[in-house]
């Protein structure tokens, strides 16, 4: 889908960047960008601020990119064979990064002169990462999340931006949206929504750094529900896959993307008061969740899954079909079912409740559609009372 002509002149995203200085800027003004991660969606993010940071004067043209280092079926490092092809074989083979981005295996060394980081790595890894990184960046260093997931911890769920935000003592902005990577990959056009807290100039210059005529970012100031839409989708997306997997039609899948959308709304504004209705109505909220369940990963491993009558595990199933790519359903799924528990919640979300059970190996896939039994009530969460 190629945007119209009027889009690629008058981008709103670009417009509402006017105000900032991309002309003469002292070097002392000028941005490094480091991304921290280099799987699928990072080499794509790669690729987008690579072409935009050669275009614009307020951004050092070089893009660092951390990559955890592998030895390739070759022989070769993959570092070496990024900077070698500019192309990441293993995780998106057949692109071109843009010859800007260098890959580098030492994490010190990647983030050492960056002012705005950009983190992309499996939620499960962020805390070691950024235990890594405590006193080592820029005063004036900014960050931005495109990770989806939760850490649940005694005092209850953390959201991948507060660890970030709290434990490298940064400004944390995210990224979340209708984006499956490969197809972002080869310029087909998509959306993407900025979610920051108080300070619109930062998430202006995130949008900036982002925004191509394919792919149109949207700030919106709310953090958590952006978050949240971008992490509870998964979730969802494993229901579809279940429904896929055991043909049980268009109708019940769109049964389950509704219910999905719903538990979504009122699980996040459970969680934060704050999160605005608003929110689910941009890229990161209806728009992915149809997008993840129609063509994810989650959902594909799900089918798989469900077709198998869930003998063979998650597990086993991701090795096989990602080549070196992390689920992050299944482990949201558990990390959600913990913050149901805990509160005594479960009832109230029984889609979510069910998937867990599901992926788990307590319930069989064709549990999915038997949970409507339990009528979710959620009265705790104020306005909720009528849902889309």
């Amino acid at each position: 889908m190629a945007p119209p002509a009027a889009m690629e002149e008058t981008a709103p995203t670009i417009n509402l960047l006017s105000n900032i200085n991309d002309g003469n800027n002292a070097a002392s003004q000028i941005s490094r960008v480091t991304i921290v991660g280099s799987g699928n969606w990072g080499s794509v993010a790669a690729k987008l601020i690579a072409s935009n940071t050669l275009k614009l004067a307020s951004f050092h043209d070089e893009v660092r990119m951390w990559v955890f280092e592998e030895t390739l079926p070759t022989g070769q490092k993959l570092t070496e064979v990024i900077n070698q092809t500019n192309e990441n074989v293993k995780y998106l083979p057949g692109i071109k990064l843009g010859k800007n981005v260098v890959a580098d295996p030492d994490l010190d060394n990647a983030v050492r002169d960056a002012n705005m980081l950009v983190f992309v790595t499996p939620h499960q890894f962020m805390e070691g990462i950024c235990k890594r990184l405590v006193g080592k960046l820029k005063e004036d260093v900014v960050a931005i999340s495109l990770i989806k997931g939760m850490e649940v911890k005694m005092d209850g769920p953390h959201m991948i931006s507060t660890l970030i935000s709290e434990q490298l003592r940064v400004n944390c902005c995210v990224l979340m949206g209708a984006n499956i990577a490969n197809e972002i990959a080869v310029e087909k056009f998509s959306e993407a929504t900025v979610g920051y807290r108080e300070n619109r100039e930062v998430a202006k210059k995130w949008v900036r750094l982002f925004s191509t005529p394919y792919f149109v970012v949207t700030p919106v100031q709310d953090v958590e529900g952006v978050e949240l839409c971008g992490t509870l989708k998964n979730v969802v997306a494993l229901a579809a896959g279940f429904v896929d997997g055991l043909e049980m039609g268009n109708n019940t899948k769109a049964a389950i993307m509704r219910i999905g959308l719903r538990e979504m709304r009122a699980f996040s504004k459970l969680l934060f008061s704050s999160v605005k209705d608003s929110t689910f109505f941009e890229s990161c909220g209806v728009a992915d969740l149809i997008t993840t369940c129609l063509g994810g990963r989650n959902r594909r491993v799900a089918d798989a899954f469900a077709k198998n009558g869930g003998k063979r595990s998650f597990d086993e199933l991701e090795a096989e079909m990602l080549q070196g790519q992390k689920l992050q359903g299944v482990s949201t799924a558990r990390e959600v079912y913990e913050v149901l528990r805990h509160r005594g919640w479960l009832e109230l979300f029984p889609l979510f409740a069910t998937v867990h059970e599901i992926s788990a190996g307590r319930l069989p896939p064709s549990a999915i559609v038997e949970y409507s039994e339990h009528k979710p009530n959620c009265s705790l969460v104020e306005g909720s009372a009528q849902y889309f």
